[in-house]
């Protein structure tokens, strides 16, 4: 399996495992695909979702009928993350029939490990453990705009294995959060997020870089991540911010719906 989905792939697997029981998070394997599944919020899009189809084995109807049936009996929305790897080539047209379409597509990109990006900030950035999860929790969701529910999701990540959290703080306010996974010898960034009165302050930059060194200590060669592909009138500061940090892009990935 390719490193930019094979990171992405364990690292919600985790998340979804680190969540607390009255979240609701499902996690199935089914024909060699991974299925998120999240009834307490059956249109989310991103929770109810397929990672790894066709590429641990060739995929088959039988297995996606399965799959379709899966989410059928949650009774949530789904989507198909589909890697241009995956086999055998007739999968899209099979999503098809069952009524799925491609809709925003991700650029996914990868970088060697060493030599991270000069980035500075006024705030101060540190990896923090159990003792700071709420800040690192707080910055994330009001980052992101997510649910209260998700707290405890995030706040559960700081410490655990595999992990490495990290936080931009404005005194003892937290200001932006963001999160490196490592599986193997890879590492996955994710979890970013700014609280909006702290935008344009540098933090995503000084916290990827700071991602970036963790992942070399912890011994990965390639590090991984994504974000939406660039449209015309939908500009991006994400994708820019992956870009000046050196990561290359690997390939467009669709998600079907």
């Amino acid at each position: 399996m390719h490193p930019a989905e094979l990171g992405e792939l364990e690292a919600f697997r985790d998340f979804a495992r680190a969540a607390p029981d009255e979240l609701g998070f499902v996690v199935e394997e089914i024909d060699g695909a991974v299925c998120l599944g999240l009834p307490t919020i059956p249109g989310s899009e991103l929770f109810n979702r397929v990672l790894g189809l066709g590429l641990d084995r060739p995929a088959t109807e039988d297995g996606l009928e399965r799959i379709a049936g899966f989410y059928e009996r949650l009774g949530t929305a789904w989507q198909v993350a589909l890697a241009p790897q995956a086999e055998p080539l007739e999968i899209a047209s099979w999503l098809e029939r069952r009524g799925l379409s491609p809709g925003y597509a991700w650029m996914k990109f990868s970088r060697r490990v060493g030599d991270p990006p000069d980035a500075s900030t006024e705030l101060g950035v540190e990896q923090v453990g159990p003792g700071r999860a709420d800040a690192f929790a707080e910055a994330i969701s009001r980052g992101y705009g997510v649910p209260a529910l998700f707290h405890d999701c995030l706040r559960a990540l700081p410490g655990r294995d595999g992990w490495h959290c990290f936080v931009a703080s404005d005194g003892d306010e937290p200001a932006a959060g963001g999160a490196l996974y490592v599986t193997g010898t890879i590492g996955w960034l994710g979890m970013a997020g700014t609280v909006p009165e702290h935008r344009r302050r540098g933090a995503q930059g000084a916290i990827l870089a700071a991602r970036l060194q963790a992942a070399a200590a912890a011994g990965c060669e390639v590090v991984v991540t994504e974000t939406g592909e660039l449209r015309e009138g939908k500009p991006s500061s994400s994708y820019r911010n992956i870009v000046r940090a050196g990561f290359e892009p690997e390939y467009v990935r669709p998600n079907y719906r």
